[in-house]
């Protein structure tokens, strides 16, 4: 069988199933020259996090496995960057920076944006008592109904049946609430993903589902996860009668792009879409899967296996952001060359290569989560068991 590589298409080529909205009528032209500046400052931020987090965990600060978002930033950031504070997200276990991110227009340290605080989410990871979860299972097994961010689950696919639930309630409450969810590519292949998705489109339910396609589900590529004649995982929601769009997910203008349209779509009531954003996995399934993910992609990619993974780094998200930046003549080809991030590792990078605000911001998550203190030992049945009549 011929060896099946997803390209991220790029911002000319990148499609949906049904007609893309002419360029002056995309969603992109309402941004202004601050919203842009500050969908770059973003990609630094969710990159810093990442980065940050692979070297504590490499120096035995950490515990728990570190699933990297690595290039996929630009899903993370131009999928939240257009939604309402009161809209729902269900992110995945790569999405991490999601849960302090949402709402974030609003004001990085605005306290009253609907949307976790770094320093929550950095207590989570530390395993502290400040926590979401007072130090109780995975990093990412987290939410709030609060600030509207579906508990996330190891499961993938399996929150998509919780946001379609929310949602119906919501607009059974007179509201306009919108939820994104997203999931792996292999994750589609499951028969909750069907069905959920077929339950949202019937009933015409504001959920976007996203398929982060990083091309690889765990170690399988996606040559075994998408069935000879179909060119596309969006183009599974014409079997639900619902649009399926393609996005460029190293480019967060066409993230943004694909799914405000579909987000817009399901706020005026015509339901339900899916949004694939094409990108890469820089590491392995997570930090314990680096050494072997070498060894798989070698025996996929064969000779040029390192060649492919450099070709694919090239289009990293902060990159992208800045030839577009340059190109619309709001940062000039010197101050793109400035805090270069971008094609690096996470162990090439120093604090030098962002923004001082964004260091001293995930900084101060940083602080917050090593001086708290952990939970007494006493919580150690808590929320185990039925206590005090709840």
């Amino acid at each position: 069988m011929e060896q099946y590589v997803a390209k991220s298409p790029s911002s000319e080529s990148s499609k949906m199933s049904s007609d893309p909205a002419a360029p002056d009528l995309q969603p992109r032209s309402a941004l202004t020259p601050d919203d842009r500046k500050e969908l770059l400052k973003q990609l630094y931020l969710a990159r810093y996090f990442d980065v940050r987090l692979i070297k504590e965990k490499k120096r035995g600060r950490l515990r728990g496995t570190l699933y990297s978002s690595h290039n996929q930033e630009a899903i993370i950031v131009g999928s939240l960057f257009g939604l309402k504070g009161t809209d729902w997200i269900s992110p995945i276990h790569r999405d991490m920076p999601a849960f302090f991110m949402k709402d974030m227009r609003a004001g990085w340290r605005n306290p009253d944006r609907i949307g976790m605080s770094v320093q929550e989410v950095c207590a989570q990871v530390w395993g502290k008592a400040t926590s979401p979860g007072r130090a109780r299972d995975n990093w990412s097994h987290i939410g709030s109904r609060a600030k509207r961010i579906i508990c996330s689950t190891s499961m993938l696919a399996g929150t998509i049946p919780a946001a379609a639930g929310v949602v119906y309630a919501d607009r059974l409450d007179g509201g306009d609430a919108v939820c994104l969810t997203f999931n792996g590519e292999g994750s589609t292949a499951q028969g909750v993903f069907h069905e959920a998705v077929n339950f949202a489109a019937v009933r015409k339910l504001p959920v976007v589902t996203i398929i982060e396609n990083n091309q690889w589900a765990y170690g399988t590529p996606v040559r075994d996860s998408l069935p000879e004649g179909l060119e596309s995982f969006a183009g599974r929601a014409a079997g639900y009668g619902i649009p399926g769009y393609i996005a460029d997910g190293q480019d967060v203008l066409d993230v943004y792009d694909k799914v405000m349209t579909a987000v817009n779509r399901a706020r005026s009531g015509e339901g339900s879409s899916i949004v694939e954003c094409i990108s890469f996995r820089a590491y392995g399934h997570g930090d314990h899967d680096d050494d072997r993910a070498a060894r798989y992609r070698r025996e996929f990619y064969g000779d040029r296996w390192e060649e492919v993974i450099a070709e694919e780094r090239e289009r990293d998200p902060i990159a992208v952001m800045k030839r577009h930046l340059v190109g619309l003549g709001e940062m000039t080809a010197e101050e793109a060359k400035l805090m270069p991030a971008e094609g690096k590792s996470a162990m090439e990078v120093n604090d030098l290569d962002f923004p001082e605000d964004v260091v001293k911001y995930l900084n101060e998550g940083v602080e917050f989560a090593v001086a708290s203190p952990p939970p007494p030992a006493e919580e150690g049945s808590m929320w185990v068991f039925k206590e005090g009549g709840r």
